[in-house]
């Protein structure tokens, strides 16, 4: 459970609901059924429109990564490289095929199978930097429709409070209902604003934080893969694949293989 979601979350929905309690209004003030109708509804409608409709389905399932965490296994991919270089150096590149069909990580499974089976290193980069490009292409899609679906919240929201002040200005005679549905109007724009800057946005931000840890675990891969298969001394190998951590987890690994 990604606790920085939840905390993200209910700390924005009582940061609006104690500011409106704390100016003198009231909760219900700003609760308007037809309002969600316009802002939610239109604009996740609107997304059928724009894109398929397979992914408008899947959305929410995708949008629900968020709420886990996800450990791609640098400090994992460092140390398991390392290993696979020692035995490279000592066994030779064919004794990696052992135990191959074990492995957890489909793409490693796969660099290395193309290594044991004597691919040059061009053609196991093409192959896996392709591999990256299209899984990366698919994470930017859903991405996409999150922030589109940000970006129509703010529209709809206007155009809910364009039909409130049409229904206003066609009862001027009712001088008492001016305020209030004056107030109406404009919760519609409140909506938009929210599902931009507290729920959509913020939501693709994570999900392209994830895409993006992904394929630096992935380029971690390609890189031992490589190195093991041009000859690099395991300490070399060690070097280049610890430039992709941050210091903290730089420093919880590296004493381990960089020993002597």
């Amino acid at each position: 459970m990604d606790i920085a979601t939840i905390i993200g979350l209910i700390g924005g929905f009582a940061a609006i609901f104690l500011g409106v309690i704390s100016s003198g209004s009231s909760v219900m003030n700003i609760v308007d059924v037809p309002s969600i109708f316009v802002t939610v509804g239109g604009s996740y409608f609107s997304l059928f429109i724009a894109a398929p409709l397979n992914q408008c389905l899947a959305l929410f399932k995708i949008m629900g990564r968020t709420f886990k965490t996800f450990d791609f296994g640098e400090k994992s991919i460092v140390q398991n490289m390392v290993s696979l270089s020692e035995k490279a150096r000592r066994e030779g590149i064919l004794a990696l095929e052992e135990g191959l069909d074990d492995l957890d990580d489909a793409f490693l499974k796969e660099g290395l199978r193309l290594m044991v089976d004597g691919s040059d290193g061009a053609v196991i980069r093409a192959i896996l930097e392709n591999e990256m490009a299209q899984t990366e292409a698919r994470h930017m899609q859903y991405i996409n429709i999150v922030n589109s679906w940000a970006g129509y919240g703010p529209g709809f929201g206007m155009m809910g409070t364009v039909i409130g002040l049409i229904g206003m200005l066609k009862n001027l005679e009712d001088k008492s209902s001016l305020g209030p549905n004056m107030a109406t109007a404009l919760i519609t724009t409140l909506y938009g604003s929210w599902l931009a800057n507290w729920l959509f946005g913020p939501i693709a931000n994570k999900l392209m934080y994830q895409n993006v840890t992904e394929m630096n675990a992935k380029e971690m891969v390609i890189e031992g893969i490589l190195s093991i298969q041009g000859g690099d001394n395991p300490r070399v190998l060690a070097q280049k694949l610890l430039t992709y951590l941050d210091p903290k987890s730089r420093k919880a690994v590296e004493a381990d293989v960089l020993k002597d």
